[in-house]
Parts: C-alpha cells; sequence; structure tokens
C-alpha cells in the first residue's frame, strides 16, 4: 500500500462526481537546491501528474540561492523535451535585475513569471516590480506571486498593479490567504486578479471557491509539497460543498490555465456562489478541526502533541450509529487507519500527513457523497 493507491479511491469517485474534469495543474516546481531540502526532478513531476491522469502545469525553479538564470535555462531545457505538457515559467528575484532576466527568458521561450517574495525577501512595491508587471502586461504573459504564509500582506499592492497592468494575468499563490479577508470582494472587479488553490485548509479553500469567481481561480498543487492527485481529490469535494457547476469546476481544473498558457481572452466562469444557507453538522466540525491540528504539529515538527491530536480525533469518531453522517466518520477512520500503517511504516515521509488534511476535508463536505470503500486495501 502507499499514498496513491490509498487515495485513488477517492479521487475517481469525486472526479465523477464532478463530471469527469481534466486537470491542469498550475503551481509545480523543479530544482534540488532549496534550502528547505524539498526537492522534484522532471521524472517525479511527470509521475505525480500521470497519477492524476493531468494533461498539464506551469512549472519553475525551485529557490535558488545563487541565483536563477541557470535554473530558469534548465526549466526551460526540460520543457523542451517534454513537449506541451510542461509550460515553463522562469523566477526572478528583484534584487538581481528582475526585469532584464524576465526579459531574456521570455525570449528563450517561459510564458510566464514567477515570484516569490518570502523566499528572496521583498514585498511588491519594491522598485524592479513595476518594470516586470509591465513586461507582462506588454507580452499577455501571467505572474504567478506567493501569497501564503511567512510574508507581511501584500494585497494592497497587487490591486494596484492589477489595475495599472490590465493584460498581466496576476495570480496570486495558495489561495491569496495572506489578504483572502478582504480580496475576495475587490477581485470580482478585476478579471485579471486570479487566485491559484495551491494550499492545505479547508476553511480557506471553501472561502476561495465560494467567495471568488470561479473563472478568477486556476487548480494547483505546489508539488513537490502537495501532489496533483491528492490536491484534486480535496480540492473537488469543497468545490461540490459549495455548488459549483460542472462547468465552473472545468474552467477551475484545466480551461482557465490553458487560456492563460495560450494568451488568450480569459473565460468568464459567472460570479461568486456566495454563502450558501446550510444545516449544522457540529460533530464533523468538530472532528474537522481536531484533524487540522493533529496535521499542523505534524507539519511543524512535533509528533508527539500531533499524535495526542490524532488520539482525540480517533475518539470524535465514536458517533451513534444511528446518525445521519455515521458513513463520513466511518470513512475517515479507514482514511486514519491507513495514515497510521502508512506512518509506521515510512516515518520519515512528510507527505502523509497530507492523508490528514484530506480526512477533515471530508468532514467539511458532509454534503459531497464518500465513495465505496469495500473494496479499498484492507489495513
Amino acid at each position: 500500500m502507499d499514498l496513491d493507491t490509498v487515495t485513488r479511491p477517492w479521487f475517481d469517485a469525486v472526479r465523477r462526481q464532478a463530471g469527469c474534469p481534466k486537470l491542469f495543474d498550475a503551481h509545480t516546481h523543479l530544482g534540488h537546491n532549496d534550502p528547505d531540502g524539498f526537492k522534484q526532478a522532471p521524472a517525479e513531476l511527470e509521475a505525480v501528474l500521470d497519477a492524476a491522469g493531468a494533461i498539464g502545469c506551469f512549472v519553475f525553479p525551485m529557490h535558488e540561492p545563487d541565483g536563477y538564470p541557470e535554473a530558469n535555462d534548465r526549466v526551460l531545457a526540460i520543457a523542451a523535451a517534454a513537449g506541451p505538457r510542461f509550460v515553463p515559467f522562469c523566477r526572478v528575484n528583484p534584487f538581481a535585475d528582475a526585469p532584464a532576466e524576465a526579459r531574456r527568458a521570455l525570449a528563450a521561450g517561459a510564458r510566464g513569471i514567477k515570484l516569490h517574495p518570502r523566499a528572496e525577501g521583498f514585498t511588491l512595491d519594491h522598485p524592479a516590480l513595476r518594470e516586470v508587471f509591465a513586461i507582462a502586461d506588454e507580452q499577455r504573459v501571467p505572474i504567478l506571486i506567493h501569497a501564503g504564509r511567512g510574508i507581511p500582506a501584500l494585497g494592497v499592492h497587487a490591486v494596484a498593479l492589477a489595475r495599472e497592468f490590465p493584460n498581466a494575468r496576476v495570480i496570486l499563490a495558495h489561495a491569496g490567504v495572506s489578504d483572502l479577508a478582504w480580496l475576495w470582494q475587490v477581485a470580482r472587479e478585476l478579471p485579471n486578479l486570479l487566485f491559484d488553490s495551491a494550499w492545505w485548509m479547508p476553511a480557506d479553500l471553501l472561502t476561495l471557491f465560494a467567495l471568488v469567481p470561479p473563472g478568477q481561480i486556476v487548480f494547483a498543487s505546489d508539488a513537490p509539497y502537495g501532489s496533483t492527485m491528492l490536491a484534486a481529490t480535496g480540492q473537488l469535494r469543497l468545490a461540490l460543498q459549495v455548488g459549483l457547476t460542472a462547468e465552473q469546476i472545468r474552467i477551475i481544473t484545466s480551461e482557465q490555465s490553458l487560456r492563460i498558457a495560450a494568451r488568450e481572452p480569459l473565460l468568464d466562469g459567472g460570479p461568486a456562489v456566495g454563502e450558501q444557507e446550510r444545516d449544522q453538522h457540529l460533530l464533523l466540525d468538530r472532528l474537522a478541526e481536531l484533524l487540522q491540528m493533529a496535521a499542523q504539529l505534524s507539519f511543524r515538527g512535533a509528533p508527539e502533541a500531533g499524535a495526542e491530536m490524532l488520539a482525540l480525533a480517533r475518539q470524535a469518531c465514536a458517533v451513534p450509529d444511528d446518525i445521519e453522517d455515521a458513513p463520513i466518520f466511518a470513512a475517515i477512520v479507514r482514511l486514519l487507519d491507513s495514515y497510521e500503517r502508512l506512518a509506521a511504516e515510512s516515518p520519515d515521509d512528510h507527505g502523509l500527513r497530507s492523508l490528514l488534511t484530506l480526512a477533515a476535508t471530508v468532514a467539511k463536505t458532509p454534503d459531497v457523497p464518500v465513495p465505496d470503500l469495500e473494496t479499498a486495501p484492507a489495513d
């Protein structure tokens, strides 16, 4: 048994429920020098895409402490050898003549630009970046910006740049969580301000899918920090939970990214669905919070505290058999069984915590049917 085997029945079931949309992963990396220790080779990325049947991806270098020109050239060469499945972005650092590197890499075949304020330690009002956005506007290419944890708010500057350069497709990575509290409202007036869904917290993704117009969301996994299949499994459940249609889901999962890659006009997926009035599921909500805490503690390197939270989550699954949500709790127990077995076999595999996040997502999506797990591998 491995992670893909455990995830497969969940992925197959929710993909059918969503109308079998094609997948294009808008946030993936290649590289082996990132100080955080994560690595990904071309063959590994191909395998991640193959497992999900994904048709392609945006791909860019991981953090390179010694600079990006050589890393950009490597990604361009890999993408050229891989064919249209890999859509290469260049990565630039505003402290290292970002405009010149952006122009050079775009002329060499890059089809987008990646900025990482956290890794390089800058804000979007850096003087060099206005010219980078002007280049993106001139060439009608996307700029994908890290907008997750570890950075100060960047929404005000992102909005100003999106307004000034309407032909640049400004994509805030990680659901734009640094400023999602208010950006969802402003985004409705800025069709070139988009969000990728490479994030793991169900509450943030529910907010994104409900409050941002679907035409301004692109599916993403953050591989190798996530995987295309696992990300799609949770995100499709969340999209269905908030009430997105099959057509809107197709725009998110691949069609808008393909438009962006081709420098074509963006699709209009209609207005945001908004908050829906739904029945409360107090026991599932409680379980979701415990599971998310267990995942976070595991991610932060606190295994004992994570194990305590996981034990509480298991106890929270001991609900009466006759309650309406009992099948959901039973399905989550199966996920937890698989997680603990895999963790015992591979204690250093940090990717396994994604099963805890998936379990929390299942708890937050009670209106989406769980798969029939009778034929799943026994634990």
